[in-house]
């Protein structure tokens, strides 16, 4: 694709708003697909990676749990063997360690199968395991069945998006945060706190705050971001000796979350968690952080009180470990039994943008829209990061197919 021309007021071909994973994937993906197509990276923090790409366990995602056919799959098949090789290729820490789904009764079991099928249809390396095949993994762990699937691993999230940002060759603006979008018939003019930056075409990888910013540029996304903080702690590190590698329960189909897993990290560590509670602000990562206005705006959407209707009972599930230690820790101990209270050492959380429909869906797929000179993305949760790289191809087609046009 030839470059397009800068000269005529304009201070690149496309603004990325957003330096998470996604924005500064899809900024690399335009370097790929384009060279010489001009980018700038607007962040609002003083550094890139600063909140889902930085608030996360570090899995690389095999795919196992979504749909076939899906974009979730599809990019989670995709990305996990890329992000492998990536990491490999530009010397950034990646280790293979499988992961164990694990069933701790007998009424899991049905959905384990259907599991263990679903992987296979995704092309996945499944094993079905009984209860003495756990203990040739995981000594410690209990139950009475398992999978393992070979194809996941763990990796360092920001470390990739700062290789995906110097990679890409686009200007990255940090410290800035949006505060106006003027859309014209040959580009859009994008405000700043810091200045203005005039584009042909905008990309709105903005996250927590998408939603905000595509009505922002004057366009109706029809969901709203609904965050959702996930709570974790670390185990002691006599705790930590106890797990190998990555351990899951037996996700619940009607609940987006995977629910309370151990996850080893690339520094020897174990993370437990997390808790699925809502957020009182859309970068709520505590209790305390409370955002009268963006808490305001979550509940004068009516898809918040039909998801809380729709959802009620899971989620008193999990607001309850949020405010019980004792909760939590027998959650943990369904999985592992032989840890205490006292090895459950709180750590930083995150907060999951989830979009929401009117009707109180939660969407179950990443979400893109577009409009004129503009390119929304829309809904793009876990597994995001995993699948980054195809991800940001997508974007990146979709926002140079605007420029072409």
């Amino acid at each position: 694709m030839p470059r397009v021309d800068t000269t005529c007021g304009y201070d690149c071909d496309v603004v990325v708003i957003g330096g998470g994973i996604v924005g500064l994937s899809t900024a690399y993906a335009i370097s790929l697909a384009a060279p010489g197509t001009s980018v700038i990276v607007l962040e609002k923090e003083p550094a890139v990676a600063g909140h889902q790409t930085g608030h996360n366990s570090g899995v690389v995602h095999s795919g196992l749990y979504y749909k076939p056919g899906s974009l979730k799959a599809r990019f989670a098949v995709e990305g996990a063997r890329e992000m492998a090789d990536f990491c490999r290729e530009h010397g950034l820490p990646y280790r293979s360690t499988g992961k164990l789904v694990v069933a701790t009764g007998s009424e899991e079991l049905p959905r384990l199968h259907a599991l263990a099928q679903r992987g296979r249809e995704h092309g996945l390396s499944v094993r079905e395991l009984g209860a003495a095949g756990i203990a040739e993994f995981e000594p410690q762990v209990s139950g009475v069945a398992a999978l393992h699937i070979g194809d996941t691993g763990i990796c360092d999230y920001p470390a990739v998006a700062r290789a995906y940002a110097k990679l890409s060759g686009a200007q990255v603006r940090t410290g800035g945060a949006v505060v106006s979008i003027a859309r014209r018939a040959d580009g859009v003019t994008v405000g700043t706190t810091l200045a203005e930056v005039r584009a042909r075409v905008l990309v709105n990888c903005a996250g927590l705050h998408s939603d905000r910013i595509a009505r922002m540029a004057g366009d109706e996304p029809g969901v709203r971001i609904i965050p959702f903080r996930g709570e974790y702690f670390e185990l002691s590190d006599r705790a930590a000796q106890l797990v190998h590698g990555l351990v899951y329960p037996v996700p619940d189909p009607a609940f987006p979350f995977l629910g309370v897993h151990l996850t080893r990290d690339l520094h020897g560590g174990v993370h437990v968690g997390p808790n699925a509670v809502p957020a009182t602000a859309r970068e709520g990562y505590s209790w305390s952080r409370v955002s009268p206005r963006e808490f305001a705006g979550t509940l004068a959407w009516p898809g918040a009180w039909r998801l809380a209707a729709k959802h009620w009972r899971a989620e008193a599930v999990e607001v309850r470990r949020s405010l019980s230690h004792r909760a939590f820790t027998r959650d943990v101990q369904r999985l592992l039994p032989a840890i205490a209270g006292a090895d459950l050492i709180p750590a930083p959380a995150g907060v999951r943008a989830q979009a929401v429909g009117r009707d109180g869906t939660l969407l179950d797929d990443f979400a893109f829209a577009e409009a004129p000179r503009t390119v929304h993305v829309l809904n793009a949760p876990s597994p995001a990061a995993t699948a980054s790289l195809p991800i940001g191809r997508e974007i990146a087609g979709r926002a140079l197919a605007q420029l072409a046009g």
